[in-house]
């Protein structure tokens, strides 16, 4: 049994860790990172009107976020989970197996879109390759989703910053904070070991990398 380092402290900072936990869910991190390249990245979806930036991150958002979700919580009222927040090993495996086949596809619509930039398709393909190994880092340990998604956008903007100037500066300041910010929150809220949440760093940074290099 683990005892978390959340236990020795104060509410206010479990409170505050626990709310960050929530708005930087796995979940939610592809939809954040894909609205950045939709509105904000200055070369990403150039050309492209409002309408069509909000069916694409529409997109994102039904594959990564939403079906993903009313999945695990099916599986919960069906009783092959004994709660939404898949707190074991065992709980976790049919969750990934589900996430992987969406990710895929939306990685796989995004990549034959001709006007998909390159960084939207090896930012997807990442994600998908997180969940990957995530589903194979649980055979040995229950690796920390959310520090694999935080992994994942610090290697992105690291790599959009070598390639993009203007991407560095403030938007990787903000990654690597975030980046911190999470994985300290999940050390008080969690009952994730340091070799969990820097396990899933790991998966995340590497996953990005090798989409970079087979994209």
């Amino acid at each position: 049994m683990h005892n978390s380092p959340g236990q020795t402290q104060p509410i206010f900072a479990r409170v505050m860790a626990q709310v960050v936990s929530y708005i930087f869910h796995p979940l939610f991190i592809p939809a954040y990172v894909m609205a950045f390249l939709l509105y904000v990245h200055p070369y990403a979806f150039i050309g492209f009107d409002d309408r069509m930036k909000m069916l694409r991150l529409a997109s994102v958002i039904v594959s990564t976020a939403l079906l993903p979700a009313f999945s695990v919580f099916l599986l919960w009222r069906l009783d092959f989970t004994k709660s939404i927040h898949l707190r074991t090993q065992r709980e976790r495996i049919i969750p990934y197996a589900i996430a992987m086949i969406f990710y895929f596809w939306v990685w796989y619509v995004f990549k034959n879109l001709s006007d998909t930039p390159l960084a939207a398709k090896q930012f997807l393909l990442g994600v998908f390759l997180a969940v990957c190994g995530a589903w194979m880092a649980n055979i040995w340990f229950k690796v920390s989703m959310h520090s694999i998604a935080v992994g994942g956008v610090l290697a992105f903007f690291v790599m959009q910053a070598l390639t993009n100037p203007s991407i560095g500066g403030v938007y990787l300041s903000i990654a690597i904070f975030l980046t911190g910010l999470v994985c300290t929150a999940r050390f008080i809220v969690s009952d994730h070991t340091r070799g969990e949440i820097y396990g899933g760093l790991l998966i995340g940074i590497l996953a990005q990398l090798v989409a970079v290099v087979f994209t």
